[in-house]
């Protein structure tokens, strides 16, 4: 069964100017090695020879262990930290020093050729190769200015098939182990690039001709079924939400994992692929099916599955957004406080990576914008050091948000809103010009219609906090309305503060309707009846736990100086000894 479909007339491993002449093509073959070899930088022919004898090793152990039936053991563990030292030090220095596209595409195109030139052929050759070039399109994604071409768009879907396939056809466990931060990447950049494809063939206006008809003739190409298959296929054969259900509750998940689910390939690739459909089902805009993928991962716990930080943040944001959109502002706030608290406390691990920094300083602001959306429509306290960055930076916008500013709110939600994406492949006879942004405008149509309904709420809040009781028609001509008018918004602001709240269990879509507005009311007839139900913070408690924290740190201090001097005198009477 192919889990993603290839072309049968396509040749991952096609060579021009082939003439069917046996001799001839032999010279060619001879003459192209030298010139390849000659083209290709030194530090790259280097890093290719150490990065296929790594995984060539970590293949032949994962054979050797799957044939002994264990799953793991500590030389799969090593070499994996080997692999993991090629893949985020060498290779991304490596991708920094050669930009120039040809020579990637000489190193791909003919590293079958490249390859006997370093080793003999071997049946791990075809994995090495699939790996490589999955890495290498990524650089053209990120790096290469213009983008990628269309050929190199389909060539890197043929390539994920090839990589899919070969993982969920093999006949038992594929003999294969990456790691975690790997895997990651390419469950996340595989539906980034659906993303960018997606986005792509909707933008016919600079199209040529041969490109529409190349896009006509191929529409499942990046399809969008092929891709939730792939994740739902990664998530079956893992049989991952069976891990976590038992994991959860106690558990031992490797009772329930099955043959496949017990190795470390399997079981984060379908823990991945939950959080890419998360991610996918959040850009197609069913956002109650974007919570509900994730009914077995318990977001409030840390646990042995979220290593990855990249993956932590993505599900945050994506969860949070997702709680934004089906107006669960308390859980939105919460989402987006606690990954931004995280965030801000171990960015310095990220600094060594350029293009991870990048990423997640983006995501950190776009989490930062969305908060300020949440907390103008639903006021609530947070952690102390993040309401003060975020009053650092949208605190102008906050300001005209809470004012009924509708074009601020636009602005931000278009900053940090996910890009949208519609499944359907194009008329390509009938394209108007901005079809692309089509889903975005929906979207932000949908948005803008929740906050129009809640424009007068802020300043209805700011009167009600003034006064305990007040006249309905006196507070209404305040307000310049009827006062029938003026009941109908009384109503808006009881129903739109009333939030469905996650409180407890697993499932992120639980939760109990409850309203965390600092100011309650009710009417008696032609009275208005307030309550102020903000709490009074409690300044003893934060002072207490900050003077515990100076003891101990102090205690600590006071101890370092008797350490050494006792470690200097053990090796002053040491010496004297010898």
């Amino acid at each position: 069964m192919s889990y993603c479909s290839v072309p049968s007339q396509y040749d991952p491993y096609d060579y021009d100017l082939h003439t069917g002449d046996p001799k001839a093509d032999l010279a060619y073959e001879r003459q192209y090695e030298q010139q390849t070899y000659h083209v290709i930088p030194e530090v790259i022919k280097n890093f290719l020879q150490y990065f296929h004898k790594t995984t060539s090793d970590l293949i032949d152990q994962k054979v050797y262990e799957l044939q002994s039936n264990r799953v793991s053991s500590e030389s799969i563990e090593q070499k994996i930290y080997e692999i993991q030292d090629v893949y985020e030090n060498r290779h991304e220095k490596k991708a920094s020093q050669s930009t120039d596209e040809r020579v990637h595409h000489r190193v791909v195109q003919h590293c079958k050729c490249i390859m006997s030139l370093f080793c003999p052929s071997s049946p791990t050759d075809a994995v090495f190769l699939i790996l490589y070039k999955e890495l290498y399109y990524r650089h053209i994604y990120a790096k290469v200015s213009g983008g990628p071409t269309l050929d190199q768009r389909f060539e890197s879907y043929y390539n994920y098939c090839n990589l899919f396939n070969y993982i969920l056809n093999a006949d038992g466990p594929a003999p294969l182990e990456l790691p975690n931060q790997w895997l990651w990447d390419i469950i996340d950049e595989f539906i980034y690039q659906f993303q960018s494809f997606s986005q792509y063939r909707c933008k016919t206006a600079k199209k040529s001709e041969e490109e529409i008809e190349f896009l006509r003739n191929n529409p499942k190409i990046w399809n969008v079924h092929s891709v939730l298959n792939v994740l739902h296929s990664l998530v079956d054969k893992s049989n991952i939400n069976g891990q976590l259900e038992v994991y959860t509750s106690g558990g031992d998940p490797e009772s329930v994992a099955g043959e496949y689910g017990r190795h470390s390939l399997y079981k984060m690739l379908g823990y991945f692929s939950l959080v890419g459909l998360l991610r996918l089902h959040s850009l197609l805009g069913d956002y109650y099916q974007a919570i509900k993928v994730l009914e077995n991962i318990e977001l409030n716990k840390k646990s042995m599955y979220s290593r990855v930080p990249e993956c932590q943040i993505t599900t945050y944001y994506y969860v949070g957004f997702a709680y934004l959109m089906m107006r669960r502002y308390q859980d939105a706030i919460r989402v987006f406080a606690n990954i931004l608290l995280y965030i801000q406390r171990t960015r310095n691990m990220f600094q060594r990576s350029t293009y991870k920094y990048e990423m997640i300083n983006k995501q950190n602001e776009q989490m930062h914008g969305l908060l300020a959306i949440a907390l103008t429509m639903y006021p609530m306290r947070i952690d102390e050091s993040i309401h003060t960055q975020l009053r650092e930076k949208y605190g102008d916008k906050m300001l005209r948000m809470q004012k009924g500013d509708l074009q601020v709110f636009e602005e931000q939600f278009s900053f940090a809103c996910p890009k949208f994406l519609s499944p359907v492949v194009p008329n390509y006879d009938n394209v108007h010009p901005n079809y692309h942004k089509e889903p975005f405008q929906q979207q932000l149509k949908v948005f803008a219609e929740e906050v129009q309904q809640q424009a007068q709420l802020s300043t209805i809040r700011s009167f009600l906090k003034l006064y305990t009781t007040m006249p309905v028609a006196k507070l209404a001509g305040f307000l310049d309305m009827t006062e029938q008018e003026f009941r109908i918004q009384l109503l808006v602001f009881k129903h739109k503060m009333k939030n469905l709240v996650w409180t407890s269990g697993i499932s992120a879509l639980d939760g109990e309707f409850q309203s965390a507005s600092e100011v309650d009311f009710y009417i008696d007839k032609d009275m208005i009846h307030i309550a102020d139900t903000k709490v009074a913070r409690r300044y003893g408690d934060f002072f207490i736990r900050q003077i515990h924290k100076f003891e101990e740190l102090n205690k600590t201090l006071k101890k370092m100086p008797s350490t050494t001097s006792t470690t200097a005198t053990s090796a002053s009477a040491t010496a004297r000894a010898v």
